[in-house]
This record gives C-alpha cells, structure tokens and sequence, in this order.
C-alpha cells in the first residue's frame, strides 16, 4: 500500500505537496514566479497609470489630484482630472490591453512572430472604415463607427490570412498586410484632401492619441474589449492545439478552420475597439507579445494562452501608457500633446519588427517567382514599339486635358512661341508637371529593375526596402523647416534620407545575403519607422507647412517648374548609359553568385554599384515627383514577362511601362475629379497593390 502511494505521489508532479503542521502548502516555483511577475507589470503599469494622471498642460500636480478624486479640489482642478486626465489614463490602459492580447491571439493561430494587427493591416482597414463614415458627412453613434471600424478591420485581416496561407509564411504575411495596409492608407489620405473640411483633424487622429473628453467613449468600449477578453478565454484550449500543428488538431478533434476565424474576429474586434477609441496605435500588438514570448519557455504558465493572451494585455497597457508618460517627460506637456502617443509606439515597434526579422530563420534565399518564355527580337522590337507608342500618346493627353482642356494647335503653337498669353499660362505650368511625372516614373521602374537584379527577388523594389521612405522623410524634413527650399537642396536632403535607409537595410542584410527573405522584412521595418518619422514631422509642423507636405507626399506635381526635374533627369541619364553599359554584369549578377563568379565578376563592387545608382533615382524621384509606390514592381516584373529576363531588353522596355504608369496615375489624378486633385503617387497605389497582391500569390504557388 506504501508502495502504491509513493508511485502515485511522483507521477503527479503538478499536485501540490501535502500541508504542514506549520501552514499552508507551499505554491509550486512555476506559479510562485508567474505570481511575482505579474505583479511587477502591474506595479509598473500603476506607476505608470499615476505619473499619467500627474502630467498635462495644467498645473494640476499630485496633491491637486489626490484633492479632486477625494472632493477637495477646485472646481477647475477637478475637471481636469476627471474629464481628461482620469479618461486619457483609462483609454491607455484599455487601448494597450486589447492590442496586446489581439497580437497575442493573432501570433498563436499563424504559428508567425510577425503577426499583429498592423501586420495583417486590421489598423488600416478600420481606419479606412471610419474615413469612409466621416466623409459621408452623416454624424453617428459611436458604436455606430466603432461597428463600421470593426467591419473594416475584419475584412482586413481575413483577406491578409488568406494571401499569407493563414500566416504561415512570414515574407507573405508582412509583405501582404503592408501592401493592404498600404493601398488602404492611400484611400484614406486622399479622402483626407478630397474632404479637407469633413475630415478635418482625421490625420491627426490617425496618427493615435489617447486623449480623451470624458468617460463617455471609455465606458462605451469597456465591455467590448471584455468581451474579446473572454471570448479568448474560452477558446484558449483550442488554440494551444493549434501550436501542434493542423493535423494534430484535427486529431485531438479541434475544428481548425472553425477556431480561427472566431480568433480572427475576436482579435478584430478588440482592434476595432482600440482604433475606435483612440486611433491606429502602431505595433503594440506586435510588441507586447514578443516581450511576453520569452517568459513561456522559463515559466510554463505562460505557454497556454489562457494566461498568455491576458499577460500580453497587461505588457501591451504598459507599453501604451509607458510611451505616453516618458514622451511627456522628455519633450514638455506642451510639446507632448501634439505628438501623439501611436507615434512612439511606432516607432518602438518598427525598431522591434526589424530586429525580430534580422534573427528570423525564415532567411533562406528567395526562389525565383517565374519561369518565363524567351520571346524573340521581333516580340522585343514590337513591344518597344507599342510602348513608345503610347508613351506619346499618354504624353500628349496630359498636355492636352486638364481644368481647361486644349488643342493639339495649342500645344505647337506653345512650342513656337506663338501661343496666346492664356495658353502660354497654363501649357507653362502644365508641361513641368507632365515632365516630372514621366521622369519620375521612368527613375522609379529603373531603380526597381537594379534593386531586382542584385537581389534576385521579383519582390522587392524602393518602397517596400525603405529608400523611398527614407528619401521622403529627408525631404519632408527640409519642406516643413524651409520655406523656400529650392530643387538642388530638396534632393540632396532626398538622397540623404534614403542614402541611410538603404545602409541600414543592406547593411543589416549583408551577412545573410541580398537574397534573404531577411533583405524584405528589414526593409518593411525601416518603411514603418519612416512612416511613423513622417506623421510626427506632420504633426509638429505648422499647418501649412504640413498640408504642403502632405500633398507632396501624395505624389502629386502640383507647383513644379522645369528647374524641379533636372535632379532626376541628369541621373536618369547617367544611370540609363551605365546600366546599358553594364547590362551583361547585371544578367550575371542576377545569376546564382557561383556562377557570376565563375565568369570573373566581382559582386561586391558591381551590387554597391548598382545599389548606389538605385539610391540616386529613387532620392531624385521622391524630390521630383513626391512618394509614388508600386513603380517600382510592376514595371520590372511586367517587363520580365513581356520581353525575357536580358537587362538590355528589360531596362528600356520597364522605363517605357514607368513612364506610361506614373504619367497615366498623374493626368487621371488631375482630371478625374476637376477642379479638385488626386497625387499620381495615390493612385499607382490603388492600382498597384491588386497587382502587389496577384504577384504575392503567384509567387507563393510557384
């Protein structure tokens, strides 16, 4: 009998030991430990909840506040702190917690690090939804946005899953949310200057804020993010089982379709809620679970998501309120409630979505995405033909439509000097924006088809690797600061900013390789951390400094003059002659590096090259022409499968399809809704990410 019960007692190493005579059971270490770390985060996040409530633009200090919440106070101190302080502290905590156990959720389904809210564009989607709302002019409920947000975002998010194989591939996850989230940020900033009287201060909201003007929208949102609390909760057993992997799911009797897509909406439905209540708080979600990641494998506790996804919520509520009150400390009260909190969380985020995708072990080299035919040099000889074609075609609409459409007549007579004072007038300042548009594009399809070449990856291009954004937060820098910058300095400060994104991004690759997955991933870390620079650029600068900037950044032409697109056009021509030069060095490069070696090549010198040369025309172009996306892609990638993979076939033929798109996206931008404008650079993003996102899915079939 002795025997029997000694085997029993160490075969049950979870029962907890028997009493003492001198008290109560001793907890096991695992929950002594999880215990004790609980309750250091709530510690901090109660520190951080009062230097919270401390901080604003009134001089309301800690007795003032302690006067108010026991009826003490003036009448003044006490509305401060219960209509704004107490409801921004509160919003903090909320915002952070449903971001953080949506990110937690989100990473547990897809078996993928990278997955989050923003990853899988929920953010953008939602606040694509409420943009919509507001432009409609009609007011409504706030749960009434909050369900449009909600729709929006769980659309978002099941569309990204779908393109990413439900997010078990890591470069297919980032890639298809930052393209969704891309093209949906492209429709809201152009409803943003389409409206400008409806959307009045949506920017600033988008950037994320959480200030609020009393309890009424955080009592509102409350039950919902309870809701989304519980709810995974519930579903916390099933979602361990997936961690198995799906087969073994399905054997233990999970339903595993069924179990993510409640995950899914669940998870949206907590970022809806945050977006609702505070705006596109950037990259908790993907924070918080990476800081609660490592304590599974020390703390068995925290390996099931009952305790896991709760825990994340209380990093993430941290992590919300931690930014806020160390923003306010390092930059004034004052300063501190125009930047807006989603900014530091942004940009904390971006740096951690870099370092995770630098230790990634999805770094193997990237296959390539087709076999293509090698079409003959009559195919060659007709598809120049066409495009030059209808190059001059697309050339000769834009000088001919506009606010007030001309004549072909007007336009020779412009040339000859001839033409009346009134067409002189507008040719004069139609035809610079005409010519920066087609030079820009060409810039953009050229810097594509070298970045492709040296990383032989038909997905990358300057947009997705970061140059472009770094190349526009040099130039926003200088736009809002000087008021009169002149075109030399706009893209010297161009190639500034994108000469250091494109070392960061390759020079974190250069180990693993420009053919690493990694080179994508960075890339999309050091876009984000540009993006979030941008919005608190915006946000800082004086309103019409930022309204000019922002326009810019739409990629529209407007207010360009000949002397603007002589940047672009020097380096076009430089690059172009040297490209043709070195078409032979770039059909080798794009080779397995073996093989480039065998023929005498040294890679190094010919990818800094050829690297350097795609950093100059991407920095001239942003100077020209603003931000425009997408070019970059499509037009290589088209040209590929059009004329073969002989760069002395795909470099003229992906100029001639840049041109024709970024001149095309610029004439529709400027005609489609006269007299008002759309940037050429918002529409290559709507037209280009359904194209991203048809190539990410031939890729991933391939």
């Amino acid at each position: 009998m002795t025997a029997t019960t000694t085997t029993t007692t160490t075969a049950a190493p979870d029962r907890c030991p028997a009493p003492s005579p001198t008290g109560p059971p001793a907890a096991p270490p695992d929950r002594r430990g999880a215990a004790w770390l609980v309750a250091v985060i709530l510690l901090a996040l109660a520190a951080f909840a009062l230097a919270d409530i401390v901080q604003g633009t009134a001089h309301v200090g800690a007795a003032d506040v302690w006067k108010a919440l026991t009826g003490q106070g003036t009448t003044t101190d006490t509305s401060v702190v219960l209509a704004s302080r107490l409801p921004r502290m509160a919003a903090g905590i909320l915002v952070g917690a449903a971001l953080g156990m949506s990110g937690s959720a989100l990473q547990a389904i897809s078996r993928n690090v990278l997955a989050s809210p923003d990853t899988l564009a929920v953010n953008a989607g939602a606040y694509l939804a409420l943009g919509l709302v507001t432009v409609t002019g009609v007011a409504v409920p706030f749960l009434a946005g909050s369900a449009a947000a909600f729709a929006g975002g769980l659309a978002a998010s099941a569309l990204v899953l779908a393109l990413s194989g439900l997010g078990s591939g890591t470069v297919r996850l980032v890639l298809a949310g930052s393209a969704l989230a891309m093209g949906f940020g492209s429709v809201t900033d152009a409803l943003i200057l389409l409206f400008p009287n409806r959307t009045e201060g949506l920017y600033q909201w988008g950037q994320g804020g959480i200030a609020q003007n009393g309890f009424a929208d955080v009592r509102q949102m409350a039950p919902v993010v309870l809701a989304g609390l519980v709810g995974l909760c519930l579903i916390a057993r099933r979602v361990d089982a997936l961690a198995l992997g799906d087969d073994a799911a399905r054997g233990l009797g999970v339903p595993v379709r069924g179990t993510r897509i409640v995950v899914v909406i669940l998870t949206s439905l907590l970022a809806a809620a945050a977006v609702s209540l505070a705006g596109p708080i950037g990259y908790v979600g993907l924070c918080a679970p990476a800081l609660v990641r490592p304590l599974s494998t020390r703390l068995r506790a925290f390996a099931r998501s009952r305790n896991r996804v709760p825990m994340s919520g209380l990093v993430g509520a941290a992590l919300v309120l931690g930014s806020d009150v160390l923003l306010r400390a390092a930059v004034g009260a004052d300063l501190g409630v125009a930047v807006p909190t989603g900014t530091v969380t942004s940009l904390v985020g971006a740096v951690f979505l870099i370092v995770i995708a630098v230790r990634a072990r999805e770094a193997g080299e990237t296959a390539e995405a087709e076999r293509l035919r090698i079409p003959g040099r009559m195919t060659f000889l007709a598809t120049v033909a066409v495009l030059a074609c209808l190059l001059v075609g697309v050339l000769i609409a834009a000088l001919l439509l506009g606010d007030t459409p001309l004549l072909l007549g007007d336009v020779t007579h412009w040339i000859a000097g001839t033409a009346p004072r009134s067409i002189s007038f507008m040719l004069d300042t139609r035809a610079p924006r005409v010519l920066a548009a087609f030079l820009a594009g060409t810039a953009l399809a050229l810097s594509g088809t070298l970045v492709q070449a040296v990383t032989s990856n038909p997905l990358a291009e300057p947009g997705i690797l970061g140059v472009s954004g770094g190349g526009a937060v040099g130039a926003v820098v200088l736009t809002t600061s000087v008021s009169m910058a002149t075109t030399w300095s706009l893209a010297g400060a161009a190639l500034i900013g994108s000469g250091v994104a494109a070392a960061l991004v390759f020079g974190l690759c250069a180990q693993g390789g420009f053919r690493s997955n990694r080179l994508v991933l960075v890339g999309t870390g050091v876009s984000a951390a540009s993006t979030a620079l941008i919005g608190l650029i915006l946000v800082l600068a004086d309103p019409f400094n930022a309204t000019k900037a922002l326009t810019w950044l739409s990629g529209s032409t407007y207010g360009r003059a000949f002397p603007d697109a002589l940047p672009v056009g020097i380096t076009l021509a430089v690059v172009t002659i040297l490209a043709v030069a070195h078409r032979r060095e770039l059909d080798l490069i794009a080779l397995h590096e073996d093989q480039a070696r065998l023929f005498g090549l040294r890679l190094g010198h010919a990818r800094l090259g050829f690297l350097a040369a795609s950093v100059l025309l991407t920095a001239t172009a942003v100077a020209a022409a603003g931000t425009i996306g997408f070019v970059g892609l499509v037009a290589p990638h088209t040209a590929r499968s059009l004329v073969g993979r002989r760069h002395a076939r795909v470099v003229p033929v992906a100029m001639l399809l840049g041109g024709v798109l970024v001149t095309t996206a610029d004439l529709v931008g400027r005609t489609v809704i006269v007299p008002q404008e759309i940037g050429a650079g918002l529409v290559t993003a709507v037209i280009g990410t359904p194209y991203f996102v048809y190539l990410l899915v031939r890729t991933a079939r391939r």
